[in-house]
């Protein structure tokens, strides 16, 4: 079975979001674990958003990437600059990708348009997920 390990700045709301849907396109072709440089908690919009479309994350927690450093993982997507550019060494094999996307949770506005951030954010890492899956875990 294929280990996934989503790295982001705090473990809050785009790599929760990204391990939501690898866990998803996956099923039980993979295991998903996501953490952070630093740890935030759960984002409770990115719970909320995610929801919204059918997957549930509530029960997930914000790890530090420290948490997962005995684990030999096939492949590491970072999914923000500051995570890539900030990653301490992580002894692994693992094969890296990275997609910066969008911080839902620093746009100031509406509520209508944190929501269509938070949507905008979801549905792109969405399908990022289902392209990765469908490309990389056979």
């Amino acid at each position: 079975m294929k280990r996934i390990l989503v790295l982001c700045t705090g473990n809050s709301c785009r790599s929760q979001m990204a391990e939501g849907w690898l866990r998803h396109f996956a099923k039980d072709k993979a295991e998903v674990y996501s953490a952070g440089i630093e740890t935030h908690g759960v984002n409770p919009k990115a719970i909320q958003f995610m929801k919204e479309a059918g997957i549930d994350i509530s029960r997930h927690t914000s790890n530090h990437i420290n948490e997962y450093k005995q684990i030999d993982f096939d492949y590491i997507i970072t999914v923000c600059d500051h995570a890539k550019e900030n990653c301490p060494y992580f002894p692994a094999n693992a094969k890296r990708f990275h997609h910066n996307f969008s911080d839902p949770s620093k746009v100031k506005g509406s509520e209508e348009e944190i929501a269509n951030a938070f949507r905008a954010t979801r549905d792109e890492i969405r399908d990022y997920s289902k392209k990765f899956i469908e490309e990389n875990i056979k």
